[in-house]
């Protein structure tokens, strides 16, 4: 049967065809030999990318279809595709000969192969070719008007009629077939032009796009609506003449006015909500060689984002309060990233430009949150947001939180070697006033942010600790570099590039999770339509610092919120605990704020990212200006907003406190336990960093017995943190008046470790405070 019809499709081509006469009869010769097996790959799908509430962020497609079964296709829709473009579809085999014949005829009069006599499966073949093809030249084959197609497609077409049903074939047409403005398959033609799923396409309606196929462009409804009536009314005609209608639908349907209710499917993150989050997503499976652009485009995937909604609108909203999205004086944007500590789940990615590509409608492209391979930028610098790495690196190496260094006004600092033990260039440092200087430790100069004394710091540590800590906790330079091993490191600054708030932020969660670094990720499943799932990247999770020294540098970090006169005074969060840290750059050219909770980390940046070197200083930024921009002017209040926002409504976790170890050599005042019990006033103890130890025997107390007569050093006396208090209990014995209560014999009271080193209350005076806290924070 194949063999005998592929012999007269042939042979009726010989009178037709002049010259190639032998080489139709050469094909009729070789028909049985064509190939035979076609082969339909999966047709593009619309992709989804949904937020963690699985809301829709985002569609992405190479061709908007939407895949429905035949089961879902109206019977109107079936017979007026069938009755306009094949009528005889339930009747042949693959070809209509009687059509082909008609065709031919046509042919010949013009000497070329141009006229139809396609059946819907032969068409079907055609566009499964067209969307096999890969190459140019493999397009222009599957679509040339040549004997050699056409034969090609008579053999794929009777065979396919082996192999399924009529059903199946008018299923997969109805699929891949072009209803043009965009759409491809009845499924996204039904939504396109109307609006509806394809179940409620009236006969109207299903005539109108069966009417498209021959010529989409030509009968396109929306640029030529009197022609498409027209080749509507003719599919109405043919299903009368063949049966499908009767004259009463036929009058009701012919009388109908076209009405479209055009629907532009989103496609790409131009069209999305959260488009910056979107872009990142997409720079994801750009850039992992086992997912791909075009699988995103054309694999009809549901991609399960980490994003929240609520997260990004609180972002956005912070940004725009303080930086607006057109800042048409200082040209000034904001940026900011935020993660779940503990997971690495970004949950929110903000810049405050529209997203695009037109500039001149001051849209922008480039994600400041986020590095060049993702989409974003080389970086800024950091400013005093990075002293936090040089602060762990102390605690690492045993330098007690009471070290107190001398901290002048300014100072180079000489000597340092980087990794290799290479000499590092001399560094000038100096504060932010000429006045400002004094005695800080560990705590204050935090506090504070006294750039000389970190200087030091960072020379007593080294440079190549810090920079591995930072590396540690996945910051690097926007374009991929690792940090430089420089002096200014300690001050975010120096480098020949800078740093994402992405990246910041994932390192301050780190804190957040006590010393475990998860590295971010923005996608948690990625699933296709037949339920077969990919490979999501996935976050990788260290311990890349000790809990205790994590904990305690949290501990160091919320006095910056909370300290009368710390940099970040006055940026404390509503009703919960937070650690921060400023950052500000040199001649104020831009603004950083860093900080968490135990549930969320957000880093934030402001600044003109075409000239990183202008002062922001006296510019209209947002809704006012500013004297002096600091990391506390700009983007502080930002962090500020978004967090509140952002946790509005959420528990309120504590953070774990100080480690002991970590807090040696620090001042603090020994609480009053006397008349606790033993175990409430261990624990009280243990809370303001001492190590209690109980002694006995039992005293004459004032106080009942088994409880706490008095402690060694007295409540009220100052004391270092991790040095030992002793417990001493009372018997219940009143003692007399002129007896002297003292600690047993057996005290080991004597055994308290002296402080490491003295002790260094923050100084009175720090000129510069007053006014945005004028150092480089």
């Amino acid at each position: 049967m194949s063999l005998v019809a592929g012999i007269i499709v042939a042979g009726m081509l010989l009178p037709f065809v002049g010259g190639a006469g032998l080489v139709a009869r050469s094909m009729t010769n070789d028909f049985a030999n064509l190939p035979s097996d076609l082969t339909a790959k999966p047709l593009p799908q619309v992709s989804k990318v949904l937020a963690a509430d699985g809301s829709t962020i985002a569609t992405f497609y190479s061709q908007y279809r939407l895949s429905v079964p035949l089961s879902a296709v109206p019977l109107d829709m079936q017979r007026s595709i069938i009755d306009i473009e094949d009528h005889s579809f339930y009747e042949h085999g693959g070809i209509d000969l009687k059509a082909t014949v008609r065709a031919l005829l046509r042919n010949g009069a013009t000497g070329s192969v141009t006229q139809g006599g396609s059946t819907l499966t032969q068409q079907y073949v055609k566009n499964v070719l067209v969307e096999n093809a890969r190459t140019k030249q493999q397009r222009a084959q599957a679509v040339a008007d040549t004997l050699a197609r056409k034969v090609r497609e008579a053999k794929y077409a009777i065979e396919l009629e082996h192999k399924l049903t009529k059903e199946q074939i008018l299923e997969r047409y109805l699929n891949i077939v072009y209803f043009g403005d965009g759409a491809y398959g009845i499924g996204a033609a039904a939504r396109h032009y109307f609006n509806e799923p394809v179940q409620k396409l009236t006969l109207p309606q299903s005539a109108l796009l069966a009417g498209l196929v021959q010529s989409p462009e030509a009968y396109n409804p929306r640029f030529f609506p009197s022609a498409a009536r027209a080749r509507r009314d003719v599919v109405l005609d043919q299903m009368l003449k063949y049966g499908a209608i009767n004259q009463a639908t036929y009058d009701q349907a012919i009388a109908t006015p076209v009405r479209l209710h055009i629907h532009q499917q989103p496609n790409d993150c131009v069209s999305s909500k959260y488009p910056y989050f979107c872009d990142y997503v997409k720079h994801v499976f750009e850039n992992d060689p086992n997912l791909g652009l075009s699988l995103l485009q054309r694999g009809g995937l549901t991609v399960q984002t980490t994003l929240s909604p609520k997260v990004e609108r609180a972002a956005e909203h912070g940004i725009h309060a303080y930086v607006y999205p057109h800042e048409p004086v200082s040209h000034v944007a904001s940026a900011e990233a935020v993660v779940q500590p503990g997971t690495g789940q970004i949950k929110a990615l903000a810049v405050s430009t529209p997203f695009g590509n037109n500039p001149k409608k001051g849209q922008n492209s480039i994600d400041y949150a986020v590095d060049e391979k993702f989409g974003g930028s080389a970086g800024f610098h950091a400013g005093s947001t990075f002293k936090l790495f040089v602060l762990a690196a102390a605690l690492k190496e045993g330098i007690p939180l009471g070290t107190t260094i001398p901290a002048p006004s300014s100072l180079t600092i000489t000597g340092l070697t980087d990794c290799a033990g290479r000499p590092v260039a001399p560094w000038p440092v100096h504060n932010a006033a000429d006045g400002e200087s004094g005695t800080f430790n560990l705590e204050s100069g935090t506090w504070f942010s006294v750039n000389t004394f970190f200087a030091q710091l960072e020379k007593r540590t080294g440079v190549c600790e810090p920079v591995k800590l930072a590396e540690s906790m996945g910051v690097r330079q926007g374009t991929g570099s690792p940090p430089e091993q420089i002096g200014p490191f300690v001050l975010g600054g120096g480098a020949q590039y800078g740093f994402t708030p992405l990246d910041l932020a994932g390192a301050y969660a780190t804190m957040a999770a006590h010393g475990e670094y998860c590295s971010p990720i923005a996608i948690t499943s990625i699933v296709d339509r037949s339920g077969h799932r990919y490979r999501a990247p996935k976050s990788h999770c260290a311990q890349v610092v000790p809990a205790g020294l994590a904990n305690t540098v949290t501990s160091i970090l919320e006095g910056v919120l909370t300290k009368p006169g710390a940099t970040g005074a006055g940026l404390a969060l509503s009703g919960r605990p937070a650690a921060a840290k400023t950052g500000t750059l040199d001649n104020n050219v831009g603004s950083w704020f860093a900080g968490y909770t135990p549930q969320l980390a957000s880093a934030v940046w402001a600044g003109d990212p075409k000239h990183p070197n202008k002062s922001l200083n006296f510019l209209p930024i947002g809704p006012t200006s500013y004297r002096e921009v600091f990391g506390a002017t700009i983007a502080g209040p930002i962090w500020k907003a978004t967090m509140d926002a952002a946790l509005a409504g959420a528990p309120v976790e504590q953070f774990s406190g100080p480690d002991q170890y970590y807090s040696i050599g620090v001042s603090q005042t020994v609480p009053d336990v006397t008349g606790d019990s033993p175990a409430d006033a261990e624990a009280a103890l243990r809370q303001q960093g001492f190590n209690p130890v109980l002694a006995g025997p039992q005293v004459n107390s004032n106080q009942q017995a088994g409880t706490v007569a008095m402690t060694t050093p007295a409540a009220g006396s100052p004391a270092t943190q991790g040095s030992t208090v002793v417990i001493v209990l009372s018997n219940g014995i009143a003692p007399t008046a002129s007896a002297t209560v003292s600690p047993p014999a057996s005290s080991p009271a004597s055994s308290s470790p002296a402080p490491v080193t003295t002790t260094q209350t923050p100084p009175g005076h720090l000129p510069g405070h007053g006014h945005g806290h004028g150092h480089r924070h």
